[in-house]
């Protein structure tokens, strides 16, 4: 994604009986993409979902409810979007794209003349969004993030928005794979396990390459993520775990005595606090829960270790 942009709130106010919306099929998203010559790009891992009952899916699997506020993330042409505002209180979507941005408010009108009050769009990257940005606090996250920056989006919007209490994203099956791996195996590594700092993940299903325009050639996976803030909301401790989760999975291969010599001094001073911790040195880092990093980056704070770095 380019870098954060300007952020320009839309809402419609509609006068209107509330009904279910109209969602989006293939014939509808062509129109649209048509209307506003759009051309999917690779630069923003734009793939449309054009299939009205997976839509349905990812939101009955997000578990969303009418007391919620729903962050969506790259809505594109609407198709998620119109589904989420059947269930949803309200939804706030951000979309880089500024013609896409700019279409969104009135095909919300067009498809759900009843939930437009509820919908605003902020134009804006969603790895520079933060709270003061948008115009409701989100309660869940509901989105199909970009392949090429999932991972950031996800960790940045669970960082930024501990409000978010579930997150519900549609990812490349791999890295869906890849968040929901436990401990011990061999795609178990950082995105799995900086996932697990802020509550439990798991995987919630997977999504064929045929409801997609265009046609992704990969298949997608949908992951949730329902926090539980076990080591509560402090930046400056998940800063540090962090710091100790690349350090430990940047030589994989190696023992944690050896892979964490740099982020603590020394091979010596990584065995001590590892001990410290209560952590076998010669384990590896697949072998390590999220809860034994956070005691480790605890212990390497009190000998003065900031993000890596000796005081």
């Amino acid at each position: 994604m380019r870098g954060r942009g300007a952020i320009i709130s839309h809402n419609v106010q509609v006068n209107s009986v509330p009904d279910s919306p109209r969602l989006l099929g293939p014939a509808e998203i062509r129109a649209l993409a048509a209307e506003l010559d759009v051309r999917p790009t690779k630069t923003l891992g734009q793939n449309f979902v054009h299939d009205a009952n997976t839509v349905r899916r990812i939101v009955t699997a997000s578990g969303i409810g009418a007391d919620d506020v729903v962050l969506e993330v790259g809505p594109g042409l609407g198709s998620l979007t119109l589904a989420l505002l059947a269930e949803a209180g309200r939804v706030v979507a951000v979309e880089i794209d500024r013609k896409l941005a700019a279409r969104l408010p009135r095909t919300i009108a067009e498809f759900a003349p009843g939930q437009a009050a509820n919908f605003d769009v902020v134009t804006a990257d969603a790895l520079g969004v933060l709270p003061g940005d948008l115009p409701q606090t989100p309660t869940a996250l509901v989105a199909n993030l970009p392949y090429n920056v999932a991972v950031p989006v996800l960790l940045h919007l669970m960082a930024q928005f501990p409000t978010i209490r579930t997150a519900l994203v549609m990812v490349q099956a791999e890295v869906a794979d890849r968040l929901a791996a436990t401990p011990g195996g061999r795609i178990y590594g950082v995105p799995s396990v900086k996932a697990r700092f802020f509550g439990d993940v798991a995987r919630a299903g997977s999504i064929g390459k045929h409801v997609f325009w265009p046609e992704p050639k990969i298949e997608s996976g949908l992951v949730r993520i329902d926090r539980r803030d076990a080591f509560g909301t402090d930046p400056a401790l998940r800063s540090e775990t962090f710091a100790v989760i690349d350090a430990a999975f940047a030589q994989r291969r190696k023992t944690l005595r050896s892979a964490l010599s740099s982020w603590a001094g020394s091979a010596p001073h990584a065995e001590e606090l590892l001990r410290a911790a209560e952590i076998d040195p010669g384990l590896r880092g697949e072998r390590c829960t999220v809860d034994d990093f956070v005691r480790l980056a605890r212990a390497g704070h009190e000998a003065g270790i900031r993000n890596g770095a000796a005081r």
